[in-house]
Parts: C-alpha cells; sequence; structure tokens
C-alpha cells in the first residue's frame, strides 16, 4: 500500500511539472496562463480528495509527445528498503559464522556442564545395579554389577546389595554376627545380598541353605550349597568368594563346576 501511494504520487509531481512547463511554453507562444502550447485548457491532475490517475497519465504522454517523446525516469521511487547489515552481520559474514551461533563462551559452558553430568553418571555406575545391560547382569571394571533393566526388583536389589561387600575381604565367620563387619565369607555374604532384597532376616551358613527356598534352580537366582561352601547365580552372574578374578572382586562372569552342591532357589525368581 505504500508503495503505490509513493509512485502515485510521484507521477502526480511529474505531471505537474509538466503541466507547469506547459504554461511557460504557451505564454512564450502567445497563449494564456493555464493554456497548453495549442492553446487547449490543462486538465486538473490533483482533486482535493486523491490524485486524478487519468489526468496524470495523459499529461505525461502528451509531455513526452510535445518534447519529442523524451521522458525522465525515476529510479528507485517507492522501491521496498534493504535491511541493513550492521557492524555484527559483517563481520559474522566476514569470519564465516552464521548469525545466531553459539560464542565460544557458551560452547565452553555446555562442555563444563557436560563433564558434570558425566562424572554424575560415572558415580550413578559405582553405587546402583539400575543400568539396562541386555539379558544378563555384567560386571564392570571397578568390580561391581549392573543389573537388567528388564529384571525384577528384587534382583536388582540382591545386586546392589552385593556390589556394597564385592570387594571385602575374606573373613571366616564375617557377616554372621552382625550384618555390618569388615569382612564376609561364602555364606555371610550370599546372606548380605539377599537380606538386601528382603529375603532374609538372619544370616545362615551354607549348610543351613541347603533346604532354603525351593529345589531346583531358578529363573534369576540360583543357589549352589553343600555343607563347606555357597555361592549364587544371579542375572548369569556368579557371587562368590572363591576365584575371585579382576578388581578382587565376588562377581564373576566365568562359570565354575556345580558337581556336589545341592541348588536351591527364591520362589518367584
Amino acid at each position: 500500500m505504500g508503495r503505490s501511494r509513493l509512485t502515485a504520487a510521484t507521477a502526480a509531481l511529474a505531471a505537474v511539472a509538466a503541466c507547469v512547463g506547459c504554461g511557460t511554453d504557451g505564454g512564450a507562444s502567445g497563449g494564456g496562463p493555464g493554456e497548453d502550447g495549442g492553446g487547449g485548457a490543462v486538465e486538473a491532475v490533483l482533486t482535493p480528495d486523491s490524485v486524478d490517475r487519468g489526468a496524470v497519465q495523459r499529461a505525461s504522454v502528451g509531455e513526452r509527445e510535445r518534447r519529442g517523446g523524451q521522458a525522465v525516469e525515476l529510479r528507485g521511487a517507492g522501491s521496498e528498503t534493504e535491511p541493513a547489515s550492521g557492524p555484527a552481520t559483517a563481520a559474522s559474514a566476514a569470519d564465516g559464522i552464521s548469525p545466531g551461533a553459539p560464542t565460544d563462551a557458551e560452547v565452553r559452558a555446555e562442555l563444563r556442564q557436560a563433564r558434570r553430568q558425566l562424572a554424575r553418571f560415572r558415580t550413578f555406575l559405582g553405587t546402583t545395579a539400575y543400568l539396562q545391560t541386555g539379558p544378563r547382569a555384567r560386571v564392570l571394571p571397578d568390580g561391581t554389577a549392573v543389573a537388567p533393566d528388564d529384571a525384577p526388583e528384587p534382583v536388582k536389589r540382591i545386586i546392589q546389595a552385593g556390589n556394597a561387600i564385592a570387594k571385602f575381604p575374606y573373613k571366616w565367620g564375617g557377616g554372621h554376627g552382625a550384618w555390618r563387619d569388615d569382612g564376609y565369607d561364602c555364606s555371610g555374604s550370599v546372606s548380605f545380598a539377599l537380606a538386601g532384597a528382603g529375603l532374609l532376616d538372619s544370616p545362615l551358613t551354607s549348610g543351613g541353605f541347603m533346604d532354603w527356598g525351593a529345589a531346583g534352580p531358578g529363573e534369576w537366582v540360583t543357589i549352589y550349597t553343600n555343607p563347606g561352601h555357597i555361592f549364587m547365580i544371579v542375572a548369569g552372574l556368579r557371587f562368590d568368594t572363591s576365584g575371585r578374578g579382576r578388581a578382587g572382586t565376588r562377581w564373576q562372569e566365568a562359570p565354575r563346576s556345580t558337581a556336589g552342591f545341592v541348588v536351591r532357589s527364591v520362589p518367584g525368581l
């Protein structure tokens, strides 16, 4: 709308100038004011309300014919203003940086935040068993275990409790006088892990586990016991005080012989 009004106004001014020229030429040739060179009356091009576009066009054509077809071209009248490029935009273009890109300070701040989140995640891995790892649990380099995400909640709690003592030293009778001890034997270790899931009220010896729970292997937890030793398999990992491998942990991925052991399980697991 602004462009149309500016174009019309420009044309009107050109027509008025043409008409003034006509009156001057007419006076020189004997014509009176308000007459063209041929003695005809000049059409009004302006009205109180608007520009008479038809009169403007006719006056412009007549002026070009009178001057031998010469015309004056007005460039840029009514053209849209292009957005100015400020110093920041020009500098960004010169450096090849897209407008709106983050600054170096913002990038460094994001990196610091990412490092803090990674540190918290590493701490999380070292203290909990709640992490998806596939169809079976696995042992981390620090000797703790992580449970499958789809494992039942008691299984995750067994692993979490086992992590708490996974690297404690072997101590004969450890874990039987009190749940908290500075070392645990085989049955004390298994008892502590099961108690962490609320499955055992007080520690049992390896012989005491021979008729505990249900007979046969379980889907998630299987206990192998005899009068001299006990270990259990939890989500595919062996929790055992013998044969401790890397990081001196009770969690082990390698199997062992089960000959001479009674097989028991946790009902429902």
